[in-house]
């Protein structure tokens, strides 16, 4: 039975979330991420089903616990399968169970799951139902407007009505279609056009459903504008990972009327060192951590030497915190102590 305060929660939490993204959104990303807004909904990259159920790959869902509130995000189309994963997700702690109905990658096609899965809204519902019968926690579902040769007009009113039907109450709108054949991943998250309009329209469809909007959002000042139009949620991509703090940075005063949790990405950098610490004594490398953290000066004086000495560096063998300390010192302009 799912909580209704941790359902509500949730919901609450949802009004801005960073939206799964493939070897970018791992659990140093999310770590980063939460350092800057306290209530912002994290997502994990998609882990498949057929990893965790057939593979056993169960150190996919390992994440630290000042994440929370963090969703897990599954790609599969076996009913049964994606249950016994959800089950899995919810044992390790995690907030809500997602369902990925929006990604175009060939290796995704090809397991029958993502974006191709907009053709078949009663084997999502059937998905959905198995996982929210496994386990506790929220199932929800990030999908595309429709794919390929689609009228998305017929096809997403009918793809929000089965799987609503379903028991799912929370959905994430990717105002794109995907074409499955004939561009590439990349390219299908730029080219085909954005309808924000019909997604919009979808909140009056279905009012009992909570409605995130994603897809090409780029400032926070968005962010406010699609929330008063009436969505009751924004989903940041890429404007999110590259440019953190314009987005998250500003998030839980402009969206959640509270006080940051810092008050600039130097500060984000520092609170960042312990973890970074922990991370190296365990045997990582600095690299996996601060490939994340590029974007946090973005369009300040400084960014540039703030990257070149951490994209230079930071691979090298015994590179620490000394190592960020220094490319701090590039924004700054004066040695940084830790």
């Amino acid at each position: 039975m799912i909580d209704k305060n941790k359902k509500q929660d949730l919901s609450t939490a949802a009004r801005l979330s960073v939206a799964p993204m493939m070897d970018w959104t791992d659990r140093h990303c999310r770590y980063l991420h939460r350092l800057m807004s306290r209530h912002a909904l994290l997502y994990t990259e998609m882990v498949t089903a057929p990893a965790l159920v057939r593979g056993g790959a169960t150190h996919l869902l390992d994440h630290h616990h000042a994440e929370h509130p963090v969703a897990l995000q599954l790609g599969g189309s076996d009913p049964a399968e994606l249950a016994q994963a959800a089950r899995l997700g919810a044992e390790a702690g995690y907030d809500e169970i997602n369902l990925n109905c929006g990604c175009p990658s060939d290796r995704v096609q090809s397991g029958t799951f993502g974006a191709v899965l907009m053709k078949d809204p009663g084997l999502v519902a059937e998905c959905c139902a198995a996982m929210i019968e496994a386990q506790p926690r929220e199932v929800t579902v990030k999908c595309r407007i429709g794919v390929d040769d689609q009228d998305p007009e017929e096809v997403l009113p009918e793809f929000l009505s089965r799987v609503a039907a379903a028991g799912v109450g929370r959905m994430t709108i990717h105002a794109r279609k995907a074409w499955l054949q004939g561009l590439s991943p990349k390219e299908n998250r730029d080219i085909p056009p954005l309808d924000y309009d019909l997604a919009l329209r979808m909140t009056g469809l279905f009012p009992a459903l909570h409605l995130s909007l994603n897809g090409g959002l780029s400032t926070l000042d968005q962010a406010s504008e699609w929330l008063e139009a009436g969505f009751d949620g924004m989903m940041y991509g890429r404007a999110a990972y590259h440019q953190p703090w314009d987005v998250l940075g500003q998030a839980d005063r402009v969206i959640f009327g509270e006080t940051p949790p810092h008050d600039s990405p130097e500060a984000v950098v520092h609170a960042m060192l312990p973890y970074i610490e922990t991370h190296l004594a365990q045997g990582g490398k600095l690299h996996q951590i601060t490939r994340h953290m590029l974007g946090l000066f973005a369009g300040r004086p400084g960014a540039r030497g703030w990257r070149r000495v951490l994209s230079e560096g930071a691979t090298r063998d015994g590179a620490g915190t000394d190592l960020v300390l220094q490319a701090l010192e590039q924004v700054t302009g004066q040695a940084v102590r830790a």
